[in-house]
């Protein structure tokens, strides 16, 4: 299945409500991956531009962003990334396809 990877913010608001009401996230956010066919790798709570960061498997695209809907719906969030992650083979692959294909830069003015 193809990866992800998951980086998203907390409003305010969010960060008020778990300050008054310590509660475990990862649990939820399992749940909504495994209802939609996923499975969720990792999730950390880190520091800097972004407060969580996960990495899960979906089937396709649109079960990933289908998650995407799903948790930015209740408005908690400030803002929410996902990023498709390719492996290894993968970029390989792609490498593979791009030899021999030329592209010319835009001329100059």
């Amino acid at each position: 299945m193809p990866r992800y990877l998951i980086q998203a913010s907390y409003t305010a608001a969010a960060a008020a409500a778990f300050v008054s009401k310590p509660q475990d996230r990862v649990a939820g956010v399992r749940a909504a991956v495994e209802k939609l066919g996923g499975k969720l790798e990792s999730f950390d709570f880190c520091l800097g531009e972004h407060d969580v960061i996960g990495v899960a498997e979906f089937p396709d695209d649109t079960t990933a962003a289908a998650l995407a809907l799903a948790v930015n719906a209740p408005g908690h969030l400030r803002s929410y990334r996902t990023t498709r992650l390719l492996s290894a083979q993968e970029f390989l692959a792609a490498q593979q396809k791009a030899h021999g294909v030329s592209y010319q830069a835009p001329a100059k003015a």
